[in-house]
């Protein structure tokens, strides 16, 4: 128990809860990775579609994206 604790104890009142975390740390935590996941999802339709002028159905697909890895890194 910590000095605090004891010393409200000693006092005859009841020790203070924990203060709980904020609501909005919490969304933080789920909000902002998500707007990531969305950023990221809107940069490659952009990229791909409006400006490569390709399908969006490619996009999603692993072999595109194979496709450009191995062109980016080709020994």
């Amino acid at each position: 128990m910590s000095r605090q604790a004891e010393e409200q104890v000693k006092d005859g009142e009841p020790p203070q809860k924990r203060r709980k975390r904020s609501a909005w740390k919490i969304i933080q935590w789920f909000l902002i990775p998500l707007l990531l996941i969305a950023a990221l999802g809107g940069g490659l339709v952009t990229g791909y579609v409006v400006m490569g002028k390709k399908e969006i159905a490619d996009v999603f697909q692993w072999s595109t994206w194979r496709h450009v890895y191995d062109l980016v890194f080709a020994s």
